[in-house]
């Protein structure tokens, strides 16, 4: 979803910087990409780019969760069970979310299993997001998407379905009109 959000950006006359961690995606020519390795690298790097930005569409997916101890080398069968303890990873989008200035925009995508829009609302909240994306599992690893664009109130604003392309083209046209050129809602 983010190379045909980035692709529908660029058709669009925006410029474009992608943070991404290790993904087989071919970007689109015209984007600038930093390539990342941890959800902290991510986190580090979309701070330093969304200062000097209008806004920020959160639509990557890292993990929530990382091994407390990382192991600098292999470790070798010892017949014994072993332990592993996960902590959660900092929200990129949260974090912006928070930071952001009067005059930016933060846009998240909840990728939700059960209680779709409720959770996605809650996390639009959370979040401190200007608007949310709710979709569901069937995205991963498909050229088709089904979401829902949703307010600060939890309006629908778009329901939107198709392919990828066509999902992101309407979506950067409903966030052109409702935050960049349009009267805020």
């Amino acid at each position: 979803m983010g190379a045909a959000l980035a692709r529908a950006a660029i058709d669009s006359r925006h410029d474009v910087v992608l943070v991404s961690g290790p993904v087989q995606v071919d970007y689109p020519a015209g984007a600038e990409v930093i390539w990342v390795r941890t959800t902290d690298e991510m986190l580090e790097a979309a701070s330093a780019q969304f200062a000097g930005c209008d806004g920020m569409i959160g639509a990557a997916a890292p993990c929530d969760y990382m091994p407390r101890v990382v192991s600098a080398q292999k470790l070798s069968k010892t017949g014994e069970p072993i332990r592993l303890e996960l902590i959660e990873t900092p929200d990129v989008v949260a974090r912006l979310g928070q930071c952001k200035r009067a005059d930016q925009w933060v846009i998240g995508f909840a990728l939700e299993t059960e209680d779709r829009r409720f959770r996605a609302i809650v996390k639009l909240q959370q979040k401190h997001c200007d608007l949310m994306v709710s979709n569901g599992p069937q995205a991963i690893d498909s050229h088709e998407n089904e979401v829902e664009l949703l307010a600060p109130d939890g309006e629908v604003l778009a329901k939107i379905s198709g392919s990828k392309e066509h999902v992101a083209a309407e979506l950067l046209r409903e966030i052109d009109d409702r935050l960049i050129s349009g009267p805020e809602f």
